[in-house]
């Protein structure tokens, strides 16, 4: 299990006021979830903006509520492993789950039987953020609780192999899993491309999949991947590779060749806006960055 202390990548899902509720929601639902920090930033682009960080089985995630400029759709989604030969509760807890999540949500595959699983279902919820709930085959590799998903569509279907491939160029302990291609006579999708594909970055597992079918979204900055930083030199190498639209580099953030978002940030300056004392400088000082400079960040932090 992949602890928040060890955990390079982060799901950051943006809000318009829920953060906090929702986090509170998971936590409700989830097994071992708990809510780890809260705070508020202030004098953002966005107003007051609350920030909240938790774990679900171990696993990471950040929130954000800061305004309505992006919503939730099924391009990224979390796939939920119950594996029966870890758990023998796992078709139980599977169902649970899914009542929980169905309420206030809509079913994007209905909870049933599939040629891949015995039981699978894939549902937006509450808030619009999309789960995929499956009962993993025993004699499978084993796989963490929570995967994300990356569904490329549009002008990106076909690109999964492509995409992930770059990923694994870029990131540090990595290996590819699954890949499991369209056969021919699938269409709208054509054969060859990504069915699934699973893939671990930073020892961390990812999934992708191609769609050819008409689908009225893709990637956006609802969902970004924020990748935790120890040095200026991770953050300039991860910004050089990673950064293809110049235009929309922005406080920490940047958006990939593929259109995924992603905000590339020194680890510590999530104990600088912990700090009462330092965080509104901080803040105001990251919000002024395009990319992120730890050092100018540390100057600012230690001065009185």
């Amino acid at each position: 299990m992949i602890t928040t202390t060890q955990q390079k990548i982060v799901p950051q899902l943006w809000f318009d006021k829920e953060a906090k509720e929702a986090a509170e929601f998971y936590c409700s639902i989830f097994p071992d979830a708990s809510i780890i920090s809260s705070t508020t930033l202030h004098g953002t682009p966005s107003g007051d903006v609350e920030t909240v960080s938790f774990e679900i089985s171990g696993y990471a995630f950040a929130a954000i509520s800061a305004g309505p400029h992006f919503r939730f759709n099924p391009s990224i989604s979390f796939l939920l492993n119950f594996d029966p030969s870890q758990n023998p509760q796992a078709s139980q807890q599977l169902d649970t789950l899914w009542n929980a999540l169905s309420d206030g949500g809509t079913a994007l595959m209905p909870l049933g039987s599939y040629p891949f699983s015995q039981r699978y279902g894939w549902i937006q919820d509450r808030y619009g953020l999309s789960w995929q709930l499956m009962l993993t085959d025993p004699e499978g590799e084993e796989r963490p609780f929570i995967t994300p998903m990356l569904l490329f569509t549009g002008d990106m279907c076909g690109k999964a192999e492509e995409a992930s491939d770059f990923y694994l160029s870029i990131f540090h302990h990595t290996r590819r899993g699954i890949v499991a291609r369209h056969p021919a006579g699938a269409e709208p999708d054509q054969a060859g491309t990504i069915m699934f594909t699973d893939f671990m970055l930073e020892n961390q597992w990812f999934s992708a999949m191609d769609s050819a079918h008409e689908h009225s979204f893709t990637f956006n900055e609802a969902i970004s991947l924020l990748v935790y930083c120890d040095t200026q030199q991770q953050i300039d190498a991860h910004w050089e590779k990673l950064s293809a639209v110049p235009e929309v580099e922005q406080c920490g953030w940047l958006k990939d060749r593929y259109g995924l978002s992603w905000q590339i940030v020194p680890r510590a300056l999530d104990a600088m806006l912990q700090d009462p004392a330092k965080q509104d400088q901080i803040t105001q000082a990251f919000l002024a960055m395009k990319k992120l400079d730890v050092d100018e960040l540390r100057r600012l932090y230690g001065e009185g």
